[in-house]
């Protein structure tokens, strides 16, 4: 069946000489993998669109396994991702990320916008270190994954101090410490933004400016939580911890 799409690249693969197995995930059949012949050829119609990061629309044959990609029409070729070493870094890490945490053609239009919004804000120079913490927040839920961050996850408490605990899979209050003696005690600028990232709609974002010690603490934090709950292993994790490596020291 020949059906039309919006999507993006997350992911592609060399196939023989000239073809590229893509997948895209779109908005109205969610992750799907194609066969794009022809795609390495450098003067292909199909070169540009079958891009990394390209976003754009895509007329593809669907099956029970592998499609074909017909044409596409690029929209948005996210230039500045492409061609910087960091903002790759962190959008290779996006839809990774995504991609390991959805299954085929099962269709999210609100992750589509996600995914979509967040790699714009990257490509719009955005602090893409912030865009990558507010995207891991709101994949946890995709995951199977539900942090308590609007309340202690013990006593219920909402006001006081908190700390962040593995354990009971969120915030805990002065009061309920000893329920964890292995509880991140974290600054009360890390919750409020922990609190940020998993509610915030990501379209009202205005100008977040994070402090360096803050990213580390929030760093750590939903570290520690993905590796506790997720079971997920990234390969392009590692290459983002040589990336922030290099970063800081420049």
């Amino acid at each position: 069946m020949l059906q039309k799409c919006e999507g993006i690249v997350i992911r592609r693969t060399a196939y023989g000489e000239n073809n590229k197995i893509i997948t895209i995930y779109t908005r109205e059949l969610g992750k799907i993998g194609v066969m794009a012949r022809g795609a390495s050829k450098p003067n292909s119609r199909l070169s540009a669109v079958t891009q990394l990061f390209c976003s754009g629309y895509f007329l593809v044959t669907t099956s029970t396994g592998l499609g074909s990609l017909q044409q596409g029409e690029m929209v948005d070729s996210l230039r500045f991702i492409r061609e910087d070493l960091f903002a790759t870094a962190y959008a290779s890490y996006i839809v990774e990320l995504l991609d390991k945490s959805v299954e085929d053609k099962k269709p999210n239009p609100y992750l589509y916008e996600l995914l979509a919004q967040t790699l714009h804000y990257i490509n719009e120079e955005y602090d893409a270190e912030v865009l990558k913490f507010i995207f891991e927040m709101k994949m946890l839920p995709v995951n199977g994954i539900n942090p308590v961050l609007n309340q202690c996850a013990v006593c219920g408490e909402t006001e006081g101090e908190f700390s962040f605990s593995l354990r009971e899979a969120g915030f805990i209050c002065h009061r309920c410490l000893g329920k964890d003696p292995y509880h991140y005690k974290i600054s009360p600028a890390a919750v409020r933004l922990l609190r940020i990232f998993y509610y915030l709609d990501l379209s009202r974002l205005g100008n977040i400016s994070v402090k360096p010690e803050t990213k580390k603490e929030l760093q750590k934090i939903i570290d520690a939580y993905y590796e506790e709950y997720s079971g997920l292993h990234l390969k392009s994790k590692k290459f983002l911890k040589q990336i922030d490596t290099m970063k800081d020291m420049f």
